[in-house]
């Protein structure tokens, strides 16, 4: 890598946040999947799926495509993503175009620009101290500068040599684990074909996994630096806020956390967990028949009814019910299991090709260039 000169620029001098159309919806009573009319993604203050987790009309929607976006709200305020697909800002975000109108910005630029800002906004402001336009528009950002000018060139470049940097990481990691074989089994196959007869019955989780346990607080000041995971409420990084050797109690892999949200995830690892966290004891089941169950829990209870002002512990995990399919009267884990088994090969399949397209692409340019 050719050595960079940088240069500082307020973020107001090279973006302007885009006016909306304000939308009088809910969150609470909009699908989280594309249906009937509700088609186009509606962004608001969050983390998963770069913060699109609504569909509205696009009737009276004010459509954006192309551009960055910034949630202004909540424990994410601050998350900066780059959207090139089209969408709309529904609520507590905001979303900003490049100025100049003379510059033809590409996605890998836009990509470079929006790392820049995340890099100084995000984690720098909370929910007393929001990121909103007002405040992040004076912050300054780092780029690279050639003949004092954006080095535009430099930008695409770093973003395409870290793409294939990552790509070839991704089909190591693929062809070391076993996952680049994503041919479904005839029991996969079936499992798949026949999932629409399956029955389901509704379990306690106590009953199925005994009581939950709950974490305890452990302030960041009081954290001694370690390799244990650290988990509490979030979305980033999976929750995990820090990597610690104190002296906790520690978790078994192959269990579930619920956040104070409603927020579920599996653990394929030992770790600890603040006062935030309930801990599902899926310990004893076979690996994808937890990842099954936990996708069982979120759904439950992950539906708005927890947050701030009512916060989710781990008796209301006890007395939680779920959804799933069952043999004589009982949860089928294994049938589980193969589902779980048959979607993460359906998706690996899609990353395979994906990584495997990639490298041709980056073979041919190389090939070029030579």
């Amino acid at each position: 890598m050719k050595k960079v000169k940088w240069g500082e620029f307020k973020i107001e001098e090279l973006f302007d946040k885009i006016k909306v159309k304000s939308l009088k919806y809910k969150t609470a009573e909009l699908p989280s999947e594309a249906i009937n009319k509700y088609v186009l993604p509606a962004l608001t203050a969050g983390i998963q799926n770069q913060g699109l987790n609504n569909f509205v009309p696009k009737d009276n929607a004010t459509i954006l495509k192309n551009v960055i976006s910034i949630s202004a709200n909540g424990a994410n305020t601050g998350a900066t993503f780059y959207q090139n697909k089209e969408f709309t800002v529904l609520q507590d975000a905001y979303a900003i175009k490049w100025k100049s109108t003379t510059d033809n910005i590409t996605d890998n630029q836009y990509i470079y620009l929006t790392s820049s800002i995340s890099k100084t906004i995000f984690g720098n402001y909370e929910w007393t101290n929001k990121a909103g336009w007002e405040r992040i528009k004076t912050e300054k950002i780092q780029l690279p500068t050639k003949n004092n000018k954006i080095d535009f060139e430099f930008m695409e470049s770093f973003i395409v040599e870290l793409e294939a940097e990552r790509i070839a990481e991704l089909e190591d990691y693929l062809s070391v684990s076993g996952l680049k074989d994503y041919a479904l089994t005839a029991e996969e196959q079936h499992v798949l074909t026949d999932f629409k007869n399956v029955k389901w019955q509704t379990f306690n989780l106590e009953k199925l996994f005994g009581k939950s346990t709950r974490g305890r607080r452990l302030k960041s000041a009081d954290r001694i630096s370690g390799t244990l995971p650290f988990v509490t409420a979030g979305e980033t990084d999976e929750g995990i806020s820090a990597f610690i050797g104190n002296d906790v109690t520690v978790f078994s892999k192959n269990t579930t956390t619920i956040d104070m949200f409603g927020s579920a995830k599996y653990r394929n690892y030992n770790y600890g967990g603040d006062d935030h966290i309930a801990v599902v004891h899926t310990e004893n089941l076979p690996k994808f028949a937890s990842i099954f169950v936990t996708t069982a829990i979120h759904k439950s209870s992950h539906n708005g009814q927890f947050d701030y002002g009512r916060n989710f512990y781990a008796k209301d995990a006890d007395e939680l019910n779920i959804s799933l399919p069952t043999s004589n009267s009982q949860p089928d884990y294994a049938t589980m299991g193969t589902f779980i088994s048959a979607i993460q090969k359906l998706v690996i399949k899609d990353v395979v090709l994906y990584a495997d397209k990639k490298i041709e692409a980056t073979t041919k340019t190389v090939e070029r260039a030579i």
